[in-house]
C-alpha cells in the first residue's frame, strides 16, 4: 500500500504543529508510529508542511508529542 493512500489513526493539532499516529501491524500486535510537521502558509497564501522547528515552535511541539504519547499510551491499555 502506498503511503499516500494511508490514513493516521488519529491526528493532534495545537496550532502550526501536527502530530500524525499510525497503527501498523506486526507479528507481536499494534504498534503506533508518530510523524509531526509544522504547517504554514507560503507567500502564495498556499498551505505547505514542513519537519523542522524554530525556537518558538518547541513547547507547542513537547505538548504535542506528550499528547500523542498519552493516546498511544491509552490505546495500549485498552487492548
Amino acid at each position: 500500500m502506498a503511503k499516500s493512500s494511508a490514513r493516521p489513526v488519529h491526528e493532534i493539532r495545537m496550532g502550526r504543529i501536527k502530530a500524525a499516529i499510525w497503527e501498523n501491524e506486526t507479528q507481536t500486535g499494534v504498534r503506533h508510529n508518530v510523524t509531526v510537521q509544522r504547517i504554514y502558509k507560503d507567500e502564495r497564501q498556499e498551505w505547505q508542511s514542513s519537519d523542522s522547528f524554530g525556537r518558538d515552535d518547541l513547547p507547542l511541539l513537547a505538548k504535542v508529542v506528550d499528547q500523542a504519547h498519552d493516546w498511544i499510551y491509552q490505546q495500549t491499555n485498552q487492548s
